[in-house]
Parts: structure tokens; sequence; C-alpha cells
């Protein structure tokens, strides 16, 4: 290429008379100059830029590489006192950059084009053009699996310029963009903008029918692995905008590594998703126990496919059945025992109090007696805040069911006997957050329970997190508290769901607005705040988000007797008794009659 350039700029120069025995004096100097070339390649490091990432910087690079050879090779031809301008040498140096940037981006292209012809690569569309587009496109073309199709950025300066090799278009133009180049999945790169903005832009993007991922830390990015696995799906989560947890397993993987793990419940929102968290503790193995056909050949099927070669044992069973749970303790050597079966509908619970009080308080009874028969090591209770000063009867069940891991406790001397109390969890089967999706996407209306209704909130990952983190602190009869954050307006989180679609809430300031909230009145036994703790003394733990309640519990003979007489109640299908312990044994049980149809939780 050198001496092509050179011979190319004595043509173009025209105070020079390109002659044979010119080009035969100036052979000495390409060879000199070739030599040159090599050296200078080497200390820029031209050679180890790959194609796929020859961008802005290896653009500069080759333009020192040219500009170094060119004052050489002015130089040399002041040395050699050859016939030749200074002139000559600015126009070799201007064909050197050209010819060389050149050369290397057909090269790329045609690259490109032979390995586009050689397998199906996923498409994907950057939102943001910003300097994190431009860095996750870069990225993404050293993929052999991705292949970055165009930037999307609401900056009207960017719109129609072509950064990074790829042209930036408007949102407007997504819908088109997706049908006509075949979008695959749209990437948000906007590390400055919120989780609710991003949220909703993925909200928007889904209606489209996109997959919508968000980009970790880009050091994060690159440090290792594929960098589509990487790729974090948004949800309606952000719009908490509480911060993830990053890394908190490892300090408390010693409690569940190498143990023998059984998970009641393994199939339901939190059970499952506990089953997860622990894969990378590396217990032992997991056995999964369901009373759900379904949702045990579901969690079962998953985690044969997360951890291959982990023993799982799915079960198919109930919490109530004794002897079937003996039979498990005894023949996989239980450990840990995490518990979190349970009737957890708060409506349905409420008209079938019978089957609610069998299975959450006497179902928690049987599973932690069979454990501590079988000297487990840890039995950890998975509750709820409607526990505290219950209006309902799932609310009473969970704290009747912690009194009786309290009094458990207290006589327990080989099983470390905890509970875990938080409030909502998104995503789970019930939550309010696909219910307005559901309603919003019909067009209407947003149903409400009560315009002043508040829950709190938290993801399933984050809520199974610290479930096991605060089981490694027990010590025996620990009722932990996760910080649940700032409770949430209900009637906020709809109007945040409602206009992150893309539509706006109909009400007196707009009664043109294309979706309405609508209040339907608080349902049997719901409360319009929730609270997480009854008395309000609590001791700090190593954790920041896990506190230590204190609060009091039973004897063992009030326990016994309220067991004794709920147990009665059960058997006999008698309602009326069965409300009559709740309300005495329960701290200020009182039920509320509403009639309400349905709504947010």
């Amino acid at each position: 290429m050198v001496p092509v350039a050179l011979v190319l700029s004595i043509l173009l120069n025209a105070s020079v008379s390109l002659s044979w025995p010119l080009l035969t004096s100036m052979i000495p100097l390409a060879l000199l100059l070739m030599a040159c070339a090599l050296v200078t390649s080497h200390l820029l490091g031209l050679p180890r830029i790959k194609l796929n990432a020859y961008e802005i910087q290896g653009i500069m690079r080759t333009a020192v590489f040219a500009a170094c050879l060119g004052l050489a090779g002015l130089l040399l031809n002041f040395a050699f006192r050859r016939p030749v301008t200074s002139e000559t040498f600015f126009i070799f140096t201007m064909m050197l950059i050209i010819m060389a940037v050149s050369a290397r981006m057909l090269l790329r292209q045609l690259l490109i084009q032979i390995y586009r012809s050689g397998g199906d690569r996923m498409r994907v569309l950057v939102y943001g053009a910003g300097q994190t587009g431009q860095q996750l496109a870069a990225a993404l073309r050293t993929d052999d699996t991705i292949e970055p199709v165009a930037f999307v950025d609401d900056n009207p300066t960017l719109q129609s310029l072509v950064v990074s090799g790829l042209p930036v278009y408007a949102p407007s133009k997504v819908r088109e963009l997706i049908s006509k180049e075949g979008i695959d999945r749209v990437i948000l790169a906007m590390p400055s903008a919120s989780q609710t903005i991003q949220a909703r832009i993925a909200h928007k993007l889904r209606l489209l029918g996109c997959e919508v991922h968000s980009l970790p830390s880009f050091a994060a990015m690159i440090s290792e692995g594929d960098i589509g696995t990487r790729m974090t799906p948004v949800s309606l989560n952000d719009l908490l905008g509480r911060g993830r947890l990053e890394k908190e397993l490892p300090t408390v993987s010693d409690t569940y590594s190498g143990r023998r793990i059984l998970i009641s419940g393994a199939g339901g929102s939190i059970g499952s998703e506990l089953c997860r968290q622990l894969i990378s503790c590396q217990p032992a193995c997991i056995v999964l126990f369901d009373h759900s056909e379904l949702a045990l050949y579901n969690i079962n099927k998953e985690l044969s496919v997360l951890a291959p070669h982990l023993q799982i044992h799915p079960v198919l069973g109930s919490v109530c059945d004794r002897p079937l749970l003996d039979k498990v303790l005894a023949e996989h050597q239980i450990d840990v025992v995490l518990h979190a079966a349970a009737y957890k509908h708060l409506p349905l619970v409420e008209v079938n109090e019978i089957a609610g009080l069998k299975n959450n308080v006497f179902g928690t009874k049987i599973i932690a007696d069979a454990a501590r028969a079988a000297e487990v090591e840890r039995f950890i209770l998975v509750s709820s805040d409607k526990a505290v000063r219950p209006t309902n009867v799932m609310g009473a069940s969970k704290r009747l069911a912690e009194l009786v891991i309290q009094d458990l406790s207290t006589r327990s001397t080989t099983t470390r006997f905890s509970m875990v109390r938080f409030g909502n969890v998104l995503g789970s089967s019930g939550s309010v957050i696909p219910l307005f999706e559901e309603q919003i996407a019909r067009g209407g209306p947003v149903t409400l329970t009560h315009g002043d209704v508040t829950r709190y909130f938290m993801t399933i990952s984050e809520a199974a997190r610290l479930v096991l983190v605060a089981g490694s602190f027990a010590r025996g009869g620990d009722l932990f508290v996760l910080d649940m954050g700032a409770p949430v307006p209900i009637r906020k989180l709809a109007r945040q769901m409602i206009e992150g679609a893309g539509f706006t809430v109909m009400d007196a300031d707009n009664p043109n607005g294309d979706i309405e909230i609508v209040e339907v009145g608080l349902r049997p036994g719901e409360k319009l705040h929730e609270e997480l703790l009854i008395s309000p003394d609590m001791l700090t733990t190593p954790h920041t988000k896990i506190m230590r309640a204190q609060e009091g519990f039973l004897s063992e003979l009030e326990m016994a007797n309220a067991l004794k007489v709920l147990s009665q109640a059960i058997d006999t299908l008698d309602s009326e008794a069965a409300r009559s312990v709740i309300s005495r044994w329960v701290e200020q049980y009182e039920a509320v009659r509403t009639t309400g149809t349905g709504g947010a939780v």
C-alpha cells in the first residue's frame, strides 16, 4: 500500500513529472518507508484492532500512522536529495489515510456480508445513541449471535445521522423499523434515565410486540461471557424505584451450600424463586414439595434446565400429610426446610375460611413438627404483612402460623425456627401488576378497591433473596421483617402504568382521556393500609434491609388450647367457631365486612 500511495502522490502532484528514472530512484525510499510502516503500525497497535471494532479510534490511529510516514518520507527525501517536492508527501499522507481506512472498511463490510449469509443473528435495535449506546453497538459487533441494526433516540439533533456506522431514527419510526428490518429485540442504553422512564418506554415497545432488555453497566457487560445472556428484561417492577440487590448470596452461601433443602410450595411465586436463587448456593439437593401437579411439573422442568447436575426431587403432596412429610424428610435427610406453601388469595380464603385455616395453620404446624422430629437444622417460615393486626382470615391464619413457630422454637433444641415477614411481591399470582396490564390492554377501566389504598411492594427476586439471607441469621424463634421501603399508593401506580402504556387517564381534569380509574369498594377483610410490625421494638441485623422484630407470643398451654379448639371447628366445618378462635388468640384481630367486588390488592 505504501508504494502505491507514493506513486499516486507523484502522479497527482502537477509540479513533478513522472518518469522511469524517477521511479527507479524512489525504490530505496519506498523500501525504507515500508520498514518504517511496519515499525510505526506495531507501535500504534494497528494490527491488534479487529475489523469489527474499527471505529473512530482506529481511524485516528490510522491518520497518525499516515502522518508519521509522510514526515518520514519528507526527511528521507531530503536526505537522499530526490527531485520530489514536499507537497508530494502531503498528498502521500492523504492518499495513505484514504487507502488504509477504505481498505479496512470495505474488508469489514465484505466479511460481515459473508458472515450474515452463513447463519441467522439476533437483530437488535439500540434505544439511545449516546456514548453508552455507541459503546454497546461496538461491543455487539464482536458478538457472534447479535447484529445491531440501528439506533433510536429522541434527540432531534441525532436523528437522520449515522453514528458508529448505524443510522439514528426517531422513536416514531420504531413500528416501521420492526416490520421492515425484522427486529428481534430492543436494548435500552440510557443509563441516565430513571427506572420509571425506562419502564414506560419498555411498556410502549412491548405493545408493538418487541422483546425489551435493559443494559447493565458497560463494565459488567463486557467482563465475560455472552453479551446477549446478560441483557436483562425490563419490567414494570422498575416502577417501584427500588435499587437492585446484587451479590447478596455469597455472604450466606455457607448456610445452604452442600445442604439438602426442602421447599414447600415450590411451584408458587415465592417458592419457585427461592429454588432459582438457591442454585447459586450449590446445595446438595433440592426437594420440591407442592400439592399442585402443574406447578410442580413446571418448576421441576425449569430447574432441570437451569441446574442439570443438581439433584432435584419433585414430591407431590400436602403439607397436612404428616406420614408423607416424615418419609420425605428421612429419605432425603433434609437439613433445611423453607416453608412457603400457603393459601394467600385474600378474598378466596375469606369465603373458604375452614380450608384456609387448615392449610395455613395446621399445615405449618404439621410440617414444623415433622422437621423438629427429623432434627432438621433450620426451618424458615415465609410469612406476610397481613399477619399484623389482621382484618381478614388469611392474615389471621398467617399470624397463627407465626405463633405456632414461636411456640415450637421455645421447645426445640436442634432445629432453629425462624419467620420472615414482608409485603406484596410484584409478579406473583394475583399481583396487581398483571391485573392492571390486562385491564389496560382491554381499554379499561382500571379498577381500584379504594382511592387511598396503599401497599408495600417488593420484587420477587429481592424478597426471595432476603428470605435466604434472613434465614442464615436465625438463632431460634426469630421474626425477621424486611424493609419494604415506602408504601406505594395504588392509584398512583395505576396512573403510572396507564401513562407508561401510552394512554391518558380519564378523570375530571381530562374528560377526554383514554382509560378511566374506577373505585369498586374494599373487599371483605381488606385494609386501606398494611403494617409490618405489631410492636415498634426492633433489633438490627447484619443486613440493612432486614430487621429482627420483638413481639409477644402465646404460652405452650395457650397455644395448645387454641389449636385444640380450632381443630374441632375445622373437623365440624364450623366457620363461626373458627372465627371465634381467631378473635380470641390473634392480637387486635377485627373482621371488616365490606361489599367490594374486586380490584387491586
